[in-house]
Formats: structure tokens, C-alpha cells, sequence
């Protein structure tokens, strides 16, 4: 099998990840009156997903480095493919919040074992652009996954997503079983995992920078995620539909502008890449936060470059890492899923406390500000670093 194939092919097990979170978002109040419980503990069953699909990741990085690719991924799926099939069969709300959690233990070895898979086949501009692959298959994810929630929802019951889930996780550890053979370079020693490597890869000036680009990139997506639909509705009156499709103008440009970065790889330095983009994220929340009262075309013109310029970073941010870290970088890669993760939830929590306060200019603003912050440190490490520490 070709190694394009196998990209694509260990692309569609992270994709799961986020796929699963997602999936059943817009059939989320049927959940609710057919377990006859309280909204709160449905919306757990999402949070739930993601604590432990942040948590994973820095289990599934030693455990790739140390046991080896395919072994790791098959039994992560194949826990996974149980657990989709107890949250089928789930008759209570309590039994639900508990596969939900064995899914994402399950799928959360796949977006760490992708990335490794594809840092151990390419090299040069070919990684790049496997990156970009990998990266768009992620952001597809939260697009269609509401999509596709909400046809099955619509046409049988929430059960039917899980069923779908099942079949969806046959069919990538059939694939995988089949064709994907062991990466792990030989030369590799299989040495212990250790806590300080952890500390090692935080330490690290490029790792550190492009872990915690990663977790305030997050942190603002999510506050897009979670304070948009309150500006659509109020100041617009959008029809949840409408508000679908603003959220779809961006996933789509997040996936158009991962295509994007896979391909400049290589036509310019990865640290300028990595600057340029950190730095038009900001102008583009500063647009959103300029024109969000005008107009909706404007507003959908702010969200789609926010997006652009994400999807067209985070090629280049795996790269790097996996070209830093070479003996380790499942590890790597762990840490740095993990700290987006984090920028997931802190982004609600800490844009709650802030809209109690200032609402939603507030919200931004001081996301646009930490942002600022950063990648004017960004651009102090950056001076201050020659080629080869900073680029792939």
C-alpha cells in the first residue's frame, strides 16, 4: 500500500476523535428526554469525552515511543469499537457517561499514532504536505460530525449514532489491521519512558513555543465555539441553522487552510510560517471584535480568516515537532494534543467568568490580548534562535 494511502488511513482514526465528540451535539435535548434526565449530566457526557481525550494523549505519546505504532492504535480501536457498542446499548444516563469515557480512551491513541506514523514515513516537504493531510482529516471531524448526528438523529434515534460509530471503528481497524505495517524506526531503542521527558519537551524552546501556540489557538477557537451563537441570536436573530452554517463557514476554512500549509512547506521557513499566522489570528479576532456589531457578512469574513489562518499553522506546528523530537516524538506530539485539549476547556471557563463581566468584548478581547502577548514572545525566541533550532 502506497504511503499517501497509509496517511490517509491513520488520518481517519484521529478523525474519529473529534468526529465522536461532536457527533451527537444537535440531537442532544432527544438524549435528554429519553433518559429522562437533566441537561447538566448530558452535557457531560461531552466533557467527559474531552477530559479524558486530553488525558490519553499523554499516556498513548510514551506508550507509542516505548511499544510501537500499530500494536497501540489497533487496541486503542478496538477499545473504542467496545465502547461505541455499550453506549448503543446504554439504558441509563450513568452507564452513557461511562463509555463515553472508554471512547476517548479508546480513539485518543489515534491522533497521537498518526502523526508519529507519518514522522517516521516522510521527510522534507513530503511530511509537510502528509502534515497538511493529516491536519485537514482532524479539522473534518467537528464539520461533518454534526451533520451526520443530526441525519441519523433525525431519521431513527440517538442510538443510531452510536451504531454508526461502531461501524465507522470496524472499518478503520480492519484498514489499519490490514495495511499498516510496523514504523517505528529499528535504529530506535525501546528505552523506558521517564517523567522527565515530559519536562525535557516543555523546557524545550521550540517545543514549549509550539505547545503553548497550540493551547492559545484552542482557547480562542472555543471561544468562538461556545459566545457566537449568544451574538448571532441577540444581535441578529439567527435561526439555529443560520448559526449551523457560520459555524461551518469556519471548520471549512480551518480544513481549506490545513490544505494550505501542507503545501508552503518548504517555499518558506517554518518559524515564519509559524509568525506570520500567529500574528494575522490576531488581526483577524481584532476584526471580529471591530466588526461584529456591523454587519453578518463582515462578521463571517472575521471568522473565516480566524479559521484560514489556524488550519494553515497547525501543519507546520506538527512538523516541527516531530522533526525536534526525533527519538521521542510521540511523546511530543502527546504533550502538545494534551495542551490544546486544555485550551478547549479553559476557553468556556475562563470566557464564562469574563462574559459575567464584560460580555462578549470582554471575552475576546482579552483573547486577542494573550494572543498579542504571544506572539510577540514568539518573535523574541524566534530572533533570538538561528535556522536549524527553529525550522524543519
Amino acid at each position: 500500500m502506497s504511503r499517501t494511502a497509509i496517511v490517509y488511513l491513520v488520518s481517519l482514526a484521529a478523525f474519529l476523535g473529534p468526529f465522536t465528540q461532536t457527533i451527537y451535539t444537535p440531537i442532544l435535548p432527544e438524549v435528554t428526554k429519553d433518559f429522562g434526565t437533566s441537561s447538566f449530566l448530558v452535557n457531560l457526557t461531552i466533557s467527559i469525552f474531552t477530559f479524558f481525550l486530553a488525558l490519553m494523549q499523554m499516556v498513548y505519546g510514551p506508550l507509542t515511543d516505548t511499544k510501537g505504532r500499530r500494536n497501540v492504535l489497533l487496541v486503542g480501536v478496538s477499545l473504542y469499537i467496545a465502547a461505541s457498542l455499550g453506549c448503543f446499548f446504554a439504558n441509563s444516563i450513568y452507564v452513557l457517561l461511562v463509555f463515553r469515557a472508554l471512547q476517548a480512551i479508546g480513539i485518543a491513541a489515534g491522533s497521537v499514532v498518526a502523526a508519529t506514523v507519518i514522522g517516521d514515513l516522510f521527510e522534507g516537504k513530503a511530511r509537510g504536505k502528509a502534515m497538511g493531510t493529516f491536519q485537514m482529516m482532524v479539522s473534518l471531524g467537528p464539520v461533518v460530525g454534526p451533520i451526520i448526528g443530526g441525519f441519523l438523529g433525525g431519521r431513527f434515534n440517538f442510538h443510531s449514532v452510536f451504531l454508526a460509530l461502531v461501524l465507522a471503528g470496524l472499518l478503520v481497524w480492519i484498514g489499519n489491521f490490514i495495511f499498516l505495517q510496523e514504523t517505528k524506526p529499528e535504529k530506535q531503542s525501546a528505552k523506558s519512558f521517564r517523567l522527565r521527558d515530559f519536562t525535557t519537551i516543555l523546557r524545550h524552546r521550540t517545543g514549549s513555543s509550539i505547545i503553548l501556540l497550540g493551547f492559545i489557538q484552542y482557547y480562542a477557537m472555543y471561544n468562538f465555539l461556545v459566545f457566537l451563537p449568544g451574538i448571532l441570536t441577540e444581535r441578529y436573530g439567527l435561526s439555529a441553522e443560520e448559526k449551523g452554517m457560520a459555524y461551518l463557514a469556519m471548520s471549512c476554512m480551518i480544513v481549506v487552510g490545513s490544505f494550505i500549509g501542507g503545501r508552503i512547506q518548504g517555499h518558506w521557513e517554518d518559524r515564519y510560517i509559524i509568525l506570520a499566522t500567529s500574528y494575522l489570528n490576531v488581526a483577524s479576532i481584532l476584526l471580529f471584535l471591530i466588526v461584529s456589531h456591523i454587519s453578518i457578512p463582515l462578521l463571517l469574513i472575521s471568522i473565516m480568516l480566524f479559521g484560514l489562518f489556524l488550519g494553515t499553522s497547525l501543519p507546520v506546528q506538527t512538523t516541527l515537532l516531530t522533526y525536534v523530537f526525533q527519538a521521542n516524538r510521540s511523546t511530543a506530539i502527546g504533550v502538545y494534543n494534551f495542551f490544546r485539549y486544555m485550551g478547549m476547556a479553559f476557553g468556556p471557563m475562563v470566557g464564562s467568568l469574563l462574559f459575567s463581566l464584560g460580555g462578549d468584548t470582554l471575552v475576546y478581547g482579552f483573547a486577542d490580548l494573550v494572543f498579542f502577548c504571544f506572539s510577540l514572545l514568539l518573535t523574541a525566541r524566534v530572533m533570538r534562535m538561528n535556522q536549524h533550532t527553529f525550522s524543519a
